[in-house]
């Protein structure tokens, strides 16, 4: 039994959320085909295929990226965003606070995030609908419930649609894989997440992302001139010659990223100095595992992998951390967690602004629902979705805000409910993209990107 599981009990449907096998942009037979039919698919997609019903209002985009941090489970908002210093020890909990420099309060988990608590928004009034782990993060993920009718897109799949590519590497990349079961839905299944299929660490392989092992490159450019040779005397036979002629496109762009050194590059951790590995917080970390030893979490290679993967062009990375279903010693968990999650987030947000990104990088922090307002007989905290906190910083977002606030007991906002529809919208906005545009569903039906309304009260 490993450090994960053996430390944290949560609910049974948490974590066994069934998932849906996504697009691998990747090689076959050494001959980069699967990524070939990619490039294929999505030049059908833009050539008379549109999914669009309308073009929607035209917006001015102040972000290009977004990195998702997501905290599957349910994150306790009373002891991370929104703390309750001042009610009963069932609410508040077993943690103090720490101030930030305008004087608010965080919990005292957070120290790194509230010295840089003026560059970011703490949302204390997230609204979401379902106290399920599968269906809350289907909500997250695409704006809409689900339904028995209609599959919807994930949000890295609409922005993908919507955006396209930004440079050589995919739009939307997962690290390691997609979270939760939603995918493109009605859209193509070109708009899927590339997944890494391994979290970052020193040396570590992406999947489908580089030549296979055994494969000099002297002998992938042979197979690549064998497959042209095959290619001319088919042409020879083909009545349609301009068929195979854009062919050959879409493979230089697979072959291309192949043995491309910058797209290779964006997904290495070998150029990093120890000095930013440890801004984001790489030696930090949590509880003594069942071995009794300490061990870092990744979180920090995860992040400065997406950070790289922005710098590079993409437009959406979604990774995910910790396990945060904590029924049982909610305590616990934070002790376990929240250190390299604190130092992670502030490490993430100093790096881009040092950088010049965060003007045109979002980062969001997630979590499906919040957890009780009322400590458990376990000394955890069960499912609520009713009201809860995330953080966003970057892509226009007012810097230094604390927008919303929840009643005395957390358990309902008690200022500027933000439904989370609302919330999305607000980040499409930023994107430059109309949340009311109607996408097509099977062919003829249109729905709108999201149910939600742009929050001028968000952004600066």
């Amino acid at each position: 039994m490993n450090n994960f599981t053996s430390l944290h009990q949560g609910c049974a449907g948490f974590r066994a959320m069934p998932r849906r096998q996504a697009i691998q942009a990747g090689v076959l037979g050494a001959l980069g085909l699967s990524m070939g039919d990619l490039f294929r698919l999505q030049a059908q997609a833009k050539d008379g295929q549109s999914m669009s019903m309308d073009k929607g209002k035209k917006l001015t985009a102040r972000a290009k990226s977004v990195i998702q941090i997501h905290l599957g489970g349910g994150m306790p908002q009373q002891e991370s965003f929104d703390p309750k210093p001042d009610a009963p020890v069932e609410i508040r909990g077993g943690f103090g606070v720490v101030k930030t420099k305008s004087g608010e309060v965080m919990s005292e988990n957070f120290p790194q995030t509230a010295k840089i608590a003026g560059k970011v928004t703490l949302l204390r009034s997230v609204v979401g609908r379902i106290p399920d782990h599968g269906q809350a993060t289907y909500h997250l993920s695409t704006g809409y419930t689900p339904t028995a009718v209609i599959d919807y897109p994930h949000m890295g799949s609409v922005i993908s649609h919507e955006l396209g590519r930004r440079g050589e590497l995919p739009p939307y990349v997962a690290i390691p894989g997609k979270i939760g079961t939603a995918g493109t839905g009605y859209l193509s299944s070109t708009y899927g997440p590339f997944e890494l299929g391994a979290s970052p660490s020193k040396g570590y392989k992406v999947r489908d992302f580089s030549i296979p092992g055994g494969v000099t490159r002297d002998r992938y450019d042979q197979r690549q001139s064998a497959r042209q040779i095959i290619e001319k005397r088919l042409r020879a036979m083909e009545s349609d010659p301009e068929l195979l002629g854009t062919m050959d496109d879409f493979y230089k762009q697979a072959y291309g990223l192949l043995t491309s050194v910058e797209a290779q590059a964006a997904f290495s951790l070998d150029k990093e100095t120890a000095e930013t590995l440890t801004l984001y917080g790489s030696e930090v970390v949590g509880l003594r595992g069942p071995d009794n030893r300490f061990s870092p979490k990744g979180l920090a290679e995860k992040l400065v992998v997406a950070r790289r993967l922005v710098e590079s062009g993409v437009r959406f990375v979604t990774l995910d951390y910790g396990f945060w279903d904590c029924h049982v010693d909610a305590k616990k968990t934070c002790l376990d967690f929240m250190p390299a999650l604190d130092h992670g987030i502030a490490g993430l947000i100093t790096d881009l602004d040092q950088r010049g990104l965060l003007d045109t990088t979002i980062v969001w922090v997630t979590t499906e629902f919040g957890r009780t307002p009322k400590v458990n007989k376990d000394a955890g905290r069960d499912h609520w979705a009713s009201c809860y906190s995330m953080l966003i910083a970057g892509g226009g977002f007012t810097r230094g805000q604390i927008y919303g606030a929840s009643d005395a007991t957390g358990a309902a906002p008690g200022r500027d409910a933000l439904p989370l529809e609302d919330l999305l919208a607000t980040i499409y906005h930023q994107l430059g993209i109309d949340g009311d545009k109607e996408l097509l569903a099977f062919g003829t039906r249109p729905i709108e990107i999201v149910h939600g309304k742009f929050v001028p009260a968000l952004v600066g």
